[in-house]
């Protein structure tokens, strides 16, 4: 890794942006490398993943490697993967599951991560807080209406979050396991060369 990306990675660990809003506390969870060809841009770290450090170290992160069709090694190698949260923290509780990320995180990070990785990598965007952030011009469409476009954003690449809701989802949904999980796959391969 180079000297740059390795400062920047300090640099993270011992952010404490928005400290007095986090009820764990801040443990920014973030993975990069110049080299990494794919990038996953999420929503921010649960318990789970809070308590271990390890981004997508749970149930969704099991779902999302299965859909990308990737093994745990290569998954958690920077040289091939970069895994950003839209909050690189835990943001809390809400009703309903887990509260949005914190908003103050992508703008102090974001840029300066993307700065470091390759121009042409591949960009997955998991969930409606990703999706908002990176296709803007979307926002009319619902998540779903993304995902079933996903050939039409170039190198984005729109995901449902893979929470144990998506099982529900992807019934409803049956296109998204016979037509866009083999798109994936296949866009995944290819930015891995």
């Amino acid at each position: 890794m180079s000297e740059r990306a390795s400062a920047l990675h300090r640099e993270i660990a011992a952010c404490t942006l928005c400290a007095d809003h986090l009820p764990l506390g801040p443990r920014p969870v973030v993975q990069f490398s110049p080299a990494s060809r794919v990038l996953i841009i999420g929503q921010a770290p649960g318990t789970k993943v809070h308590a271990s450090g390890v981004p997508w170290d749970d149930d969704s992160g099991d779902r999302l490697r299965g859909w990308l069709g990737m093994e745990r090694g290569d998954f958690y190698d920077p040289a091939k993967v970069a895994l950003m949260p839209m909050g690189f923290c835990y943001p809390g509780k809400r009703k309903g599951g887990d509260a949005p990320p914190r908003k103050e995180c992508a703008p102090q990070w974001h840029e300066r991560i993307l700065a470091l990785l390759p121009e042409d990598r591949l960009t997955l965007l998991v969930g409606t807080y990703a999706q908002a952030a990176y296709l803007p011009d979307t926002r009319r469409l619902t998540m779903t209406e993304r995902v079933r476009r996903a050939r039409e954003f170039g190198s984005f690449f729109p995901l449902p979050h893979p929470a144990w809701r998506a099982r529900l989802w992807m019934a409803k949904h049956e296109w998204f396991e016979a037509e866009t999980l083999p798109l994936l796959r296949r866009a995944v391969a290819e930015a891995l060369g």
